[in-house]
């Protein structure tokens, strides 16, 4: 089993929408990085927990758990034409990009921002804080995920 922490900005899709879907479950579509490819095709498994990361907002931050609900298959945004995520490159036959399923698991009681995990130094090593890692999937470590959830019942960092 990974842990893992997946990006999405909340007014595009936040934790509420995949909670409001039937089954509490949704696909992850859209992800036009090599590197994220890659862990979603090759490492995401069924069961893996996630981090639900609100990105690009106010108050960016961890706000949720969910889990790999199904593995990677191919993404068919990127072969319409008509759909935001559309890659004419990508060929039916030979999928460029791939998505997973994820399931809602819960919110957590208060969001676990940015700022006070930059703040953590056991957490220095996380791909998340280090500067200039900008990508919408990343791997946890199984100390990191324990300690990260160590810190939704503490004071906030100041």
């Amino acid at each position: 089993m990974r842990h893992w922490l997946m990006k999405s900005e909340p007014d595009v899709y936040g934790i509420d929408h995949l909670a409001a879907q039937s089954g509490k479950t949704d696909h992850w579509d859209g992800v036009r990085n090599y590197q994220a490819r890659n862990m979603m095709r090759d490492e995401m498994q069924p069961g893996d927990p996630v981090f639900f990361y609100h990105s690009n907002c106010a108050e960016p931050g961890i706000v949720g758990i969910m889990e790999i609900a199904r593995g990677a298959y191919p993404d068919p945004t990127a072969f319409d034409p008509e759909a935001r995520y559309y890659d004419p490159k990508s060929d039916p036959d030979n999928p460029r990009w791939v998505m997973v399923d994820v399931r809602f698991k819960r919110k957590l009681d208060r969001t676990i921002t940015l700022s006070e995990l930059k703040a953590q130094p056991v957490l220095a090593e996380m791909p998340l804080v280090r500067k200039g890692n900008r990508l919408s999937i990343m791997p946890v470590t199984p100390d990191q995920w324990e300690f990260i959830l160590g810190l939704e019942h503490a004071p906030p960092a100041l």
